[in-house]
């Protein structure tokens, strides 16, 4: 009886977080910026003190994102009318997610700053001097991959809507692209403030959601990166 229990309690605590994951935009943004780090891990070069840091950032980031999640619920389910207490108990469990995920990203550039500095130095002298003609096949592949994600998720069109938005990841694909051909900092400014207003228009049209066009962005700009140092190396 005691082992069902427990076991159940597990389940419970599991449920719990599959649905914070699954309803909390944040805790989407949270997790794939957590993939991503760990992923890192395996071609950097991090100590294991290093790597313990990075674990207890990650965790304290999302142990405050699902503490925020329960206060949100536990106040929306007693009260169903504005009240200055419950305002104040929602912003002030916000405030503790934005601080956890401050901290997270000065314990990133802390830990990641000097190790990633020395290897895309090169990486970046080499990219720089790319032949235009790659943004073409950066941009046929980035579109591949979208319309593949896109089929595989089942949402949307090819054209409009589903998980990632098409828009923002050619947008930044073209960005980043230009980025690496140039060196004009207005150019690369301009470029990416151009694409920041078109992903922006995805939300604004209600056609994406701000996950969406976050997760379009980066698959545009890392598959740009990946190409360009691939056909360069």
């Amino acid at each position: 009886m005691g082992m069902r229990r427990l076991l159940e309690s597990f389940n419970h605590a599991i449920n719990g977080i599959i649905y914070a994951v699954r309803t909390q935009r944040n805790m989407k943004i949270h997790t794939v910026g957590a993939v991503i780090v760990l992923l890192s891990c395996f071609f950097i070069d991090v100590s294991k003190v290093e790597f313990l840091i990075l674990a207890l950032t990650i965790t304290s980031v999302f142990v405050a994102e699902m503490i925020n999640t329960a206060i949100e619920a536990a106040i929306d389910l007693n009260t169903n009318y504005y009240h200055p207490l419950a305002k104040v108990a929602k912003n002030t469990a916000a405030g503790a997610v934005l601080i956890t995920a401050i901290n997270a990203v000065l314990v990133g550039y802390i830990i990641f700053w000097d190790k990633l500095e020395e290897i895309s130095y090169g990486v970046v002298h080499k990219m720089k001097n790319s032949e235009p003609y790659m943004i073409f096949i950066a941009l046929v592949i980035v579109s591949l991959a979208t319309v593949i994600i896109k089929a595989i998720y089942g949402e949307g069109t090819p054209l409009k809507g589903g998980m990632p938005s098409g828009h923002s990841a050619l947008a930044f694909s073209i960005s980043t692209a230009i980025s690496l051909i140039t060196e004009e900092p207005i150019c690369i400014i301009l470029a990416y403030l151009m694409a920041f207003i078109t992903a922006q228009s995805r939300v604004d049209s209600e056609v994406h959601s701000v996950f969406e066009v976050i997760v379009g962005a980066l698959l545009g700009v890392l598959l740009t990166l990946l190409i360009f140092t691939i056909f360069k190396l």
